[in-house]
């Protein structure tokens, strides 16, 4: 909201310095330093409101004999995390991009859902909290929501990439009388959010282009017709590809994508509803897998916290990257038109990852709940996809994946030893992992921060697979 008033007032009164507020790193800042802010103003009075109500958080008895102390201390902190996420997100982020209100709906749909568990928890004495398959329609109606709105919204449809592999356009009567001439480059352009007053600029619509001149990134305002403007479009960014969505891309390998619609062998072309049913599947997958993840995770002071932290400073770059014709021609990744405004989202869910940890580091003064590791786990699943890096995802959230793991194998490997033997028997000492290590008589907050450099190292990989390829 304020980003659109100020590129108003920008517009209408040319003020000088406001330029500066069409620049999505400056508005990456600013994002990070309100969620800090706001986290820190918010989270110790929301802390105290949360134990004058005598909301803690109950302890299984079977756990680590160190977290018993830690009966009655505040959940639902999470609150205090959306809000510093969906906040500064509103206040900085283009609200015309379907990815930022795509995103937004995806942390706050699966916050509810946390809120809902923790509140039958705290309120209703229920350990259990909210019942398994109410839980799991709630990450499937996202993943609906989700997958559809990326098959058929057209922000989502994409391009075919950088049609002459560098931008070098033919030059049009539009684009001469705007002074452009045969072989400038064009990075990157888009609609203008606001009217261009017509007494300054007599005409129909106005776009804003990055070029590059003799050397020098430069951002020009074009006026042209729609129609001139979509032949300026094909010519740089070719035509529509209808199976955009469907396709991601394969870390590792050069010049390969892996197109999701291809599973769907009883199908001769590639945009039918068999491949769309496919993907809208896989996003099901990854939504609830990713989001139950960070869930999991959720159980030591600091450890999720910091860890998605981490994640979302590998997702911001990730998302720049692809919102740039030229980085993403030059790293030979997809380009993916408008995502760049994910990364205002991505700097917001730092500073509030961040911000949170201020309350959250051992010992904790308050824990995040489902409220607040289900938002966190949504929202990294559907960045991914968003920027095409979910094949990424084991490595990227690999703290994620492998406390998943644990769980899965001594559930799994309990239930099958009890039937053959008549008694369950473990792997692991206790399960997700980290209590597994507490019981191996490390400290919580060691294994916290091994478990934050081991993110750090799995998101070095990540970027790897940039030019590893």
């Amino acid at each position: 909201m304020l980003y659109h008033l100020l590129e108003y007032l920008n517009g209408q009164y040319d003020i000088p310095g406001f330029g500066v507020f069409q620049f999505i790193t400056f508005r990456a800042v600013m994002a990070i330093i309100f969620s800090l802010i706001i986290s820190l103003l918010i989270g110790k009075k929301i802390i105290e409101m949360l134990r004058s109500r005598l909301i803690g958080e109950s302890i299984r008895e079977v756990g680590p004999e160190s977290h018993k102390s830690k009966k009655g201390t505040p959940t639902m902190g999470g609150v205090i995390i959306i809000a510093a996420i969906v906040i500064p997100t509103l206040l900085w982020g283009d609200l015309t991009n379907a990815y930022v209100v795509l995103i937004l709906i995806s942390t706050v749909w699966m916050g509810a859902i946390g809120f809902l568990d923790d509140y039958i928890k705290v309120f209703k004495k229920d350990k259990a909290g909210l019942k398994g398959k109410f839980k799991i329609i709630g990450q499937v109606g996202l993943g609906l929501i989700v997958g559809l709105t990326m098959l058929f919204h057209p922000h989502f449809r994409g391009s075919r990439g950088n049609c002459n592999s560098k931008g070098i356009i033919k030059v049009n009567s539009a684009l001469e009388k705007a002074g452009f001439k045969s072989g400038d480059k064009l990075l990157r352009m888009g609609e203008l959010p606001f009217e261009i007053p017509k007494k300054k600029i007599p005409v129909s619509r106005t776009y804003v282009v990055e070029r590059v001149l003799d050397g020098v990134p430069q951002q020009v305002m074009l006026s042209m017709s729609e129609a001139s403007m979509r032949e300026v479009a094909i010519q740089l960014f070719g035509s529509r590809d209808k199976t955009f969505v469907t396709k991601t891309n394969i870390p590792f390998v050069k010049n390969q994508v892996v197109n999701y619609a291809n599973i769907a062998f009883w199908e001769n072309k590639q945009d039918g509803w068999g491949g769309k049913i496919i993907y809208l599947l896989i996003v099901i997958f990854i939504v609830t897998a990713v989001s139950n993840g960070a869930n999991i995770t959720d159980g030591l002071d600091g450890l999720a916290a910091g860890t998605t932290a981490i994640i979302a400073v590998t997702l911001a770059i990730f998302s720049y990257v692809s919102g740039r014709v030229d980085f993403s021609a030059y790293l030979n990744v997809s380009y993916i038109p408008m995502s760049g405004e994910l990364v205002i989202f991505c700097a917001a869910m730092i500073g509030a990852c961040v911000g949170f940890l201020w309350y959250n580091t051992h010992p904790a003064q308050v824990f995040m709940g489902d409220t607040g590791s289900l938002a966190l786990g949504a929202a990294v699943g559907v960045l991914s996809l968003m920027v095409k890096k979910e094949l990424l995802l084991p490595l990227l959230c690999g703290i994620y994946f492998v406390e998943s793991l644990s769980v899965i194998i001594q559930v799994t490997w309990f239930k099958y030893t009890k039937k053959k033997y008549g008694e369950g028997r473990r792997i692991f000492r206790m399960a997700p992992l980290h209590h597994h290590y507490e019981l191996g008589g490390i400290h919580e907050s060691k294994i916290v921060i091994r478990f934050w450099i081991v993110t750090i190292l799995f998101a070095l990989l990540a970027f790897a697979t940039l030019k590893l390829r």
